[in-house]
């Protein structure tokens, strides 16, 4: 394609910090809170996890807006789909959907997302990327911040982890890109989604990015200054007399 003329999309740096992890009986799906524009923080309470379906949800890092309107028409679909088959739709449905759309626009869309839900067949995570391609995991981290959220996981991740465990390893996970990388920030979001029950949003989490509370008084009470002197002069402005005080 580059011979014909169509140069490759220019990778973009995502500034984020999302995870997914499957446990025994569901999935927990985590991510930070700042949204960032340059060296900016545009939005320090970003919602970066989207409902898909009941039992469907995403994460997404990459451009705010790409990743929000994708979501939203998957979503559309999978309503529709649902609809027409009367059955719960399958997570493989979703992940089919989202790959084909972004591999459409090859690459160009900037949404690279982790994909998390339960149906019938159990827990399932997917990361897909934003040229289309996918992987199969049971546990993982995009974005910016990542590599960071990736060392925490992998040294606390296990077949057998709990759901209360699991939710301890997303926040740490999460906590570590807040913390080591500059494009993730504010609070730590988590869902956990399980068969048969609703997904349990704890938004936020806990609140990392906190502000410090200022700790001096900087207040000054009326005549702590002295006033040397004073001088009225009289002034005259579109023919009205003024009086004006001058004080040095």
């Amino acid at each position: 394609m580059e011979a014909k003329g169509y140069p490759a999309p220019k990778a973009v740096k995502t500034g984020t910090t999302i995870v997914g992890v499957t446990f025994a009986g569901g999935v927990v799906l985590g991510a930070d809170t700042r949204a960032t524009s340059g060296n900016i923080v545009a939005d320090k309470n970003c919602e970066k996890i989207h409902r898909l379906a009941k039992n469907i949800y995403c994460c997404g890092a990459g451009t705010a807006a790409d990743t929000e309107m994708t979501t939203r028409s998957i979503e559309s679909q999978l309503e529709l789909l649902r609809l027409n088959t009367g059955r719960e739709v399958q997570v493989v449905a979703a992940n089919r959907l989202l790959k084909q759309f972004l591999f459409r626009y090859q690459g160009h869309i900037g949404a690279a997302l982790i994909l998390g839900g339960v149906d019938k067949l159990g827990p399932h995570i997917y990361c897909i990327y934003p040229h289309g391609s996918v992987d199969k995991l049971p546990y993982a981290t995009m974005g910016s911040g990542s590599l960071a959220a990736m060392a925490v996981i992998e040294s606390g991740w296990n077949e057998n982890i709990t759901e209360a465990e699991a939710i301890k390893l997303v926040r740490d996970a999460i906590h570590a890109g807040i913390t080591n990388d500059l494009g993730s920030g504010s609070n730590v979001d988590v869902y956990v989604l399980k068969r048969g029950q609703d997904v349990n949003i704890m938004r936020p989490y806990e609140e990392v990015g906190m502000r410090g509370v200022r700790q001096g008084d900087y207040s000054f009470p009326s005549g702590v200054t002295k006033v040397l002197k004073a001088e009225v002069l009289p002034i005259v402005v579109q023919g009205e007399e003024v009086t004006r005080m001058d004080i040095d």
